[in-house]
């Protein structure tokens, strides 16, 4: 199979070495042994490349690893998120798909991928925002447990500030 159709499994396979912290992962990100891992995943997953990956694709191989969550972004812009997958797991495959070249990318460290201080876990959301009130409505619909209690503190020069503090209720 061609390079360029093959693409999306070759950044699966990447992804799953990175996120199982797999040995390989250094020596399968530089391309090395690359071939068998994908041939098992794409016979395994029944998924055909030919005429390369896409959001079908991409929905039968999520359908496969259920155990990881597949996270589409198109370009480096968090705001276009492409697809993401049904799975509630923890193990999540964040990938960037080039449309200027139709390729896909891993994302091994997302807030520096996407200049982001923030990313809720629960719903891929991204912020930027150090204030906490900027993204406190994501935390409370995906956190409910949680309750954000802001507290005024006063400086020994008489000046104020205000600070928030996340706290289970």
């Amino acid at each position: 199979m061609k390079a360029a159709f093959s693409c999306l499994a070759y950044a699966l396979v990447i992804a799953i070495a990175n996120v199982n912290s797999d040995p390989k992962h250094k020596s399968h990100r530089n391309g090395y042994g690359l071939n068998k891992p994908i041939e098992e995943l794409l016979k395994a997953s029944g998924v055909d490349l030919s005429n390369g990956g896409g959001l079908e694709q991409l929905q039968q191989f999520q359908d496969y690893l259920s155990d990881y969550k597949i996270v589409l972004f198109d370009g480096l812009s968090p705001d276009r998120l492409i697809f993401s997958g049904n799975s509630d797991s923890a193990k999540k495959l964040y990938l960037l798909y080039d449309s200027d070249n139709g390729y896909y990318n891993v994302i091994t460290n997302t807030k520096a991928a996407m200049a982001k201080r923030y990313i809720c876990n629960a719903c891929d959301t991204m912020t930027k925002h150090t204030n906490v009130t900027k993204f406190a409505p994501c935390v409370m619909l995906h956190h409910p447990v949680l309750k954000i209690k802001s507290s005024i503190v006063v400086h020994a020069k008489g000046t104020f500030s205000v600070r928030y503090v996340f706290r289970i209720i």
